[in-house]
This record gives C-alpha cells, sequence and structure tokens, in this order.
C-alpha cells in the first residue's frame, strides 16, 4: 500500500495540488482501506472530509498504486 507521501506526490504531478492528509484518510475509510483510527482523531465525526472535487484525484492515486480497481 502507498503511503501517504506518495499519494500526495503523485497528486501533485498530475492533478496540480496537494490533497491533505485528512482527505487522504477520508477516502481511505470509505474504500475500507484503513485498519485503525489515528492516535490524535477527536471523536468519530470527520472535521475535513474530502471535497467532493478533489475526490477523482485521489481515487486515481490510489488506482495508481493499485490500492482500489
Amino acid at each position: 500500500m502507498a503511503t501517504y507521501k506518495e499519494i500526495q506526490d503523485r497528486v501533485k504531478a498530475k492533478a496540480g495540488f496537494v490533497p491533505k492528509t485528512c482527505w487522504i484518510a477520508d477516502l481511505k475509510h470509505q474504500y475500507g482501506l484503513s485498519n485503525r483510527t489515528a492516535p490524535n482523531r477527536r471523536g468519530t465525526k470527520r472535521i475535513h472530509p474530502c471535497p467532493p472535487d478533489k475526490r477523482n484525484a485521489i481515487e486515481a492515486a490510489f488506482s495508481y498504486f493499485g490500492m482500489i480497481k
């Protein structure tokens, strides 16, 4: 599985922006790729979910790294 830095680098190269780690974590959770909760997370609700306009670029990086089909 790709690291957050690798995903950020791929999205920056292809889409021109650097996604926040919380956006990546949100999508990983939605795809069932995360298996634990971050130790610094407060509560159960995500404070910064992934914006819909950034979702496709991050999903493309997941696909590139073989994390999703």
